[in-house]
């Protein structure tokens, strides 16, 4: 608008100077003040489509800033009511694994459980099922016997099977009465000349029947009670790791959707943040670039308004009648040339005009130029104006060398800077390199401890079963051999007995109670009673004279001795055996309590470290991503500097030349200016006669 209004004024100044040059033939004032209408109506147009511009863009900032304002709004109400429900999804996570872990434990507890019940049942049962076959072959047996006496057929019997059956329950059973024993006992290998009290041999034969029933039937009830315990404890244990399977499962399937559901939050919630930040900066640079285009229009419709104001006196100075008669007066003819000037200042003027447009490039020059080609110069003027002109064009310079300094600078911070954020990014990513390499060395060896103590378990285990194996041989040979050597010690006692009375030792006596009284009272009457009503078997044949095998005796004693030996010796070295096997077990578990304590520790300290090459890794990584996106905007910062100071630096030798020589132009100018001297003045006087009073 400053350069219009310059304009306007060197256009009303060649109007009233430059009438010789343009030749006008009849009225050249008219002219301008057509060329000033025509101004007038181009700048009063351009206004027009500048306000309705203005009203268009005015309008997209209020629309604009409705819109951005909801989206705002909304997205400051979304964020946390996102940030709540990824909190809470969180926290069901967490719990939701908390259960899992609890319930996986449950079950397996449950199947361990189960596992134990089922092994012990089938001992029990197996346990029973020895019992049972036992107890109904010597009940068998004792029933058959019984019916055989009975009979008179206890000569035939003694030749089953079932004899020995019965012979090896009386040897090993030890509730029954020493004298009941040697009864049966001499009943169960009886010669030919025994003559066997069957009512008494009964009698015992019947109670122990009895007995054995009823231990029988104990033991059956026992079994059924077990086994009805037993298909409830699986039946409740089935269905607490079905339900445990069940919600497991459940569980499991919620923790998946739900890991995806948090994980599509947290992408919403960063979009959502990204999206707010940029409506917020655009809604930001909307509200300034708003003011701005308003100020800028205020100020160009102040301007505008100006202009027309200048443009309307100028034609109404022009148009005024009395202007007009005096310029008859006052502007020369057709026929009027400045060649009635004096030839010095021509030749002043043109040596100047030719050099400020050899040397033209800023629009400013031009002004000046056109100032020079007025007829009525200001040389005065016109020096300033030069003189402002070298002013602006070295603070130009000024700047622009300002600018390369700058441009310098900022190219060597950010190229350090993106120099030093690469190297940190390397080392970042050797830093994660060697902590997953760490990570990886650290579950192998883990593994391996895992592993190594899951073995030392089960060897353990195998040990600790091994042993308990052991020592119920071992129990039930001390056991047997006991028994057996009671037995053997037993039998050669009886022997000496009848071979050798003086080596016998009598049994204690025993203190019957009133049961047992009673209990032999009726075993008497019962005696009693079949010898009355059943008839003895027919007499054997007749023998030869008895007498003692006193010589087999001995040898039977002596073989007994070495029998009873053998069996001391073979229990003394058991005993041995056992306390060393119990001595090498007891020091192998410590040396595995101890081994399995050191590798839980290492275990323990290498899952710790681990975690803390995990925790390293994560936050190299976290620093690499945010050192990268630092990278990244200084990469946009170098190519903003670019954008910004290439074309400078490009072209700032040439920008410098040109205008040095602009500069040397104008002051070349200004010499040729200054070096006019009271001619010129004088020339300039006369050229004012030309024009009449001033």
């Amino acid at each position: 608008m400053a350069a219009r209004m310059a304009l306007i004024a060197l256009i009303a100044t060649l109007a009233l100077a430059g009438a010789a040059e343009q030749q006008a033939s009849a009225n050249p004032i008219r002219k301008v003040v057509n060329m000033l209408q025509a101004m007038q109506n181009k700048v009063k147009a351009e206004g027009e489509a500048e306000v309705d511009l203005f009203e268009k863009f005015m309008c997209y900032c209020k629309n604009g800033d409705e819109a951005l304002g909801k989206s705002i709004g909304d997205a400051e109400a979304k964020v946390p009511q996102v940030t709540a429900d990824i909190e809470a999804g969180e926290s069901e996570v967490k719990q939701l694994k908390s259960d899992l872990k609890s319930h996986q434990s449950d079950r397996a507890a449950a199947k361990t459980a189960m596992a134990e019940a089922t092994k012990i049942r089938e001992s029990e049962a197996s346990a029973f099922a020895d019992l049972k076959s036992e107890a109904d072959a010597n009940i068998a047996a004792a029933t058959k016997a019984t019916a055989a006496i009975s009979k008179g057929m206890s000569g035939s019997f003694l030749q089953t099977s079932a004899a020995q059956v019965l012979r090896n329950l009386v040897m090993g059973k030890n509730n029954i009465e020493d004298e009941q024993r040697e009864e049966l006992t001499a009943f169960l290998s009886q010669s030919e000349g025994y003559a066997p009290a069957s009512g008494q041999i009964t009698g015992i034969l019947k109670q122990m029947t009895d007995t054995m029933n009823a231990d029988l039937a104990e033991a059956t009830g026992t079994e059924n009670a077990a086994i009805k315990a037993f298909g409830e404890l699986m039946a409740a244990k089935e269905s607490e790791v079905n339900a445990l399977t069940k919600a497991i499962e459940e569980k499991m399937v919620r923790l998946g959707k739900l890991q995806v559901e948090i994980v599509e939050m947290k992408e919403d919630l960063d979009d959502t943040g990204k999206a707010l930040l940029e409506d917020k900066k655009f809604l930001a640079d909307l509200e300034k670039n708003c003011k701005t285009k308003q100020a800028e229009h205020d100020a160009n419709m102040k301007l505008r308004s100006e202009e027309l104001l200048a443009l309307a006196d100028t034609i109404k100075i022009l148009n005024d009648d009395d202007a007009l008669e005096l310029f008859k007066k006052t502007l020369p003819g057709a026929s009027a040339s400045l060649l009635q000037l004096q030839v010095t200042f021509g030749q002043q003027r043109q040596q100047a005009l030719a050099v400020l447009r050899a040397a033209r490039r800023d629009p400013k020059l031009s002004f000046i130029a056109l100032a020079l080609q007025g007829k009525k110069v200001d040389f005065g003027k016109v020096l300033k104006m030069i003189d402002e002109m070298v002013g602006v064009l070295q603070a130009e310079q000024q700047d622009d060398n300002d600018k390369k300094e700058y441009c310098a600078a900022q190219f060597d911070l950010a190229d350090d800077k993106k120099k030093s954020l690469e190297r940190s990014v390397s080392d970042l990513e050797k830093a994660i390199e060697k902590a997953k390499e760490g990570i990886s060395a650290l579950a192998g060896e883990i593994k391996a401890l895992q592993d190594g103590i899951a073995a030392l378990d089960k060897s353990v285990a195998e040990a600790t079963e091994q042993r308990k194996e052991e020592n119920v041989e071992y129990n039930e040979l001390m056991a047997s051999d006991g028994a057996a050597k009671e037995i053997l010690g037993f039998a050669k006692n009886r022997l000496n007995k009848f071979y050798n009375p003086k080596l016998y030792k009598a049994p204690p006596k025993k203190e019957l109670s009133d049961m047992d009284r009673a209990q032999q009272a009726a075993g008497g009457a019962v005696l009693a009673d079949v010898s009355a009503h059943v008839a003895p078997p027919p007499p054997p044949a007749t023998a030869a004279a008895f007498s003692k095998k006193s010589e087999e005796s001995g040898g039977v004693i002596a073989m007994i001795d070495l029998m009873i030996a053998d069996l001391t010796k073979e229990m003394t070295v058991a005993e041995a055996e056992e306390k060393n096997a119990q001595e090498d077990y007891e020091t192998t578990m410590k040396d595995s309590a101890e081994k399995r304590a050191e590798d839980s520790k290492s275990l323990a300290d290498k899952g710790k470290a681990k975690a803390e090459l995990e925790a390293d890794a994560e936050a190299s990584t976290e620093e690499k991503g945010a050192t990268t996106k630092t990278l990244m905007a200084t990469l946009e910062h170098i190519q903003a500097l670019h954008a910004e100071c290439d074309w400078l630096l490009q072209y700032f030798q040439v920008r410098k030349e040109a205008r040095s020589g602009e500069i040397e132009s104008l002051k070349t100018a200004k010499s040729v200016l200054s070096g006019a001297d009271f001619s010129l003045l004088e020339t300039g006087r006369m050229h004012r006669s030309l024009r009449g009073p001033a």
